[in-house]
């Protein structure tokens, strides 16, 4: 089997350790991408991969007296130093402001600093005979349901942002807030199954209702729009007992949690055992969450479990350092479930869905900083060679993605709410250039073209660029950044007023539908985002354009902190292999020495 290679060449894993041969397969030499290229791209190639070619215009040339250099790249360079110089003071400033809007389920706890919240739906589990307390965690949206799925994934993309980068989080003065966020998300999940025991037949899956389909005007999230303090109606508790794609996930949140507590001996081996009993039931019980649940089918279906294999079992190495995880997660056959080894439109897109992506990446810091060598380097290869590929798809001059006219990549293809993926792309691209530049790696090949690390975060930085204003409508994307933005955001909590009156279900109707902004400001919050042509309505009944979500914003997070602070900054080399053994034999000790 070969890994899929844009260029032509193939990524070459022996067939005997696969489950069967790719059909798209070539039979060519094999080759290592992630280390070096030098042959040019052909015709069919360059279609595929740069659009149409024309003639080439003649280059312009600037003299800088010591050195004349293309007019282009020197434009490129100084626009790209003030820029970042701007981008520094931008992320700085919103770092300190941005976990306002994780918004808190259950009693509140000290850490709380949203003064227009109160405790809310402290009975959710009630009156369930297994799980009688589920108060707690975080709401998804701009509604009062716990989804699970995108939860747990917005746990584990936080926990792998403080692993990577807590010195950044402690000089922003946000390192101990961000792990009370984790803490708060990861105590709620040890309540969803029975974390004490090693094997398990169940796990929650979701708090609530939002069920409106044929008319249905049943009380439910969706249906009413009330303050979460406010709601009085019944929230029923969906469980599942096949659900490998929730449950692996869940697993990757508890165990990259338990890298942040590392220090906190006795927390982080509980979440660890949590994660092994979690994998243990993902692994033994197959099966989508999603499959036999219509509302997790409507609002987060999940299309596969193997992506989630690897990521959980890479998690779980690195959490506990036993093999046999790292042996999972380099099984040539479950990657290619995964669809490691081919393309589709979605290749390298990381969402809450799909985390293919951040699995690759998150084992090609292996093969980068550890090595192991056999029998694990020709997959990790293959990983390391496919995230390259990855990074080359993000760049302008290629075109496996469109972008607006404005310059926002469209990794949905033109689908609404583009920007939670958008920031998940600028977060791995920062932190791809920061492996490679602690690699003492300068950059990567994209076919026969050598990029610095320095255009991966540049490709970052714009991106999150246009989510903060430097866009066609001058609008910031995120709540109460900069003077323009938006005001009417789909979210019960922040729209109605805290002003000692109980709407109920449909008395919160008219402040969902009034014209007035939201009397609450839900700071730092993320929406969904412009349309493919740039278009944004500022309408809260649109969710399409004006709602957060816990997963979107957890991206945010990782991407602002990724870019915040000097590139020399870098990353955390050394804390996530805490847990990781030696990878070879120490040598045995030299002979005593010869006597006669």
């Amino acid at each position: 089997m070969y890994g899929r290679d844009p260029w032509g060449t193939p990524l070459e894993i022996n067939a005997a350790d696969s489950a069967t041969d790719d059909d798209r397969s070539r039979n060519l030499q094999d080759f290592d991408r992630a280390a070096l290229s030098s042959r040019p791209l052909d015709e069919t190639q360059q279609s595929w991969l740069l659009g149409p070619t024309g003639e080439k215009k003649k280059k312009k040339y600037v003299d800088l007296g010591c050195i004349i250099v293309s007019r282009k790249i020197f434009v490129w360079t100084v626009g790209a130093l003030v820029a970042s110089a701007l981008l520094a003071g931008l992320i700085t400033l919103i770092i300190e402001k941005i976990p306002d809007f994780f918004l808190i389920a259950g009693k509140l706890p000290k850490h709380n600093n949203v003064s227009w919240r109160g405790n809310s739906c402290v009975r959710d589990g009630e009156p369930n005979t297994i799980f009688k307390d589920l108060s707690g965690g975080y709401y998804d949206a701009g509604d009062a349901i716990k989804f699970h799925f995108p939860k747990a994934f917005s746990m584990t993309m936080l926990s792998w942002s403080v692993i990577e980068y807590s010195a950044k989080y402690e000089a922003a003065g946000e390192l101990n807030h961000v792990k009370d966020i984790i803490k708060w998300g990861t105590d709620y999940f040890l309540k969803t199954f029975n974390h004490t025991a090693d094997s398990i037949d169940r796990i929650v899956a979701q708090i609530g209702s939002g069920d409106t389909s044929g008319g249905n005007t049943a009380e439910n999230d969706h249906y009413c729009w009330m303050r979460p303090e406010d709601i009085d109606y019944d929230r029923p508790v969906t469980e599942c007992s096949s659900c490998s794609d929730l449950a692996a996930e869940m697993a990757a949140a508890l165990a990259s949690a338990s890298i942040v507590f590392k220090d906190n001996k006795a927390y982080s081996q509980k979440l660890v055992h949590g994660a092994k009993t979690l994998f243990k039931f993902s692994r033994e019980q197959r099966g989508r969450y999603s499959a036999g649940n219509s509302e997790a089918a409507t609002f987060y279906n999940s299309t596969s479990y193997w992506d989630e294999f690897l990521w959980g079992g890479a998690w779980l190495y690195y959490a506990t350092g036993n093999s046999s995880y790292l042996q999972l997660s380099t099984t040539p056959g479950l990657a290619k479930h995964a669809g490691a080894f081919w393309g589709g439109p979605d290749y390298g897109v990381l969402s809450w869905d799909n985390k293919l992506t951040g699995a690759q990446v998150l084992l090609s810091r292996l093969r980068l900083f550890l090595s192991p060598g056999y029998p694990y380097e020709e997959i990790l290869r293959t990983f390391h060679n496919q995230s390259s590929i990855i990074m080359c798809s993000y760049l302008p001059v290629f075109t496996s993605f469109n972008r607006t006219k404005g310059g926002l990549i469209q990794l949905n293809h033109g689908r609404p709410q583009p920007l939670q993926y958008v920031v998940n792309a600028a977060f791995l691209a920062a932190l791809f250039s920061d492996y490679l530049d602690a690699a003492d790696t300068p950059g990567w090949y994209c076919g026969p073209n050598f990029y610095s690390t320095d255009v991966l975060r540049d490709f970052a930085k714009t991106q999150i660029d246009y989510i903060l204003g430097k866009n066609p409508r001058k609008m910031s994307y995120v709540v109460g950044f900069g003077n323009n933005y938006p005001k009417h955001v789909h979210h019960r909590g922040a729209s109605i007023p805290k002003n000692k009156i109980k709407y109920n279900c449909k008395g919160g109707w008219k402040w969902r539908d009034t014209k007035k902004p939201n009397p609450n400001m839900i700071v730092g919050a993320m929406v969904a985002g412009p349309d493919k042509h740039d278009g944004f309505h500022d309408v809260r009944t649109n969710y399409n354009y004006t709602e957060p979500t816990l997963a979107g914003n957890a991206g945010l997070v990782a991407a602002l902190i990724a870019l915040s602070g000097e590139k020399s900054n870098g990353i955390d080399k050394n804390t996530i292999f805490s847990a990781v053994p030696p990878m070879f034999p120490t040598p045995p000790p030299p002979p005593a020495p010869w006597k006669p």
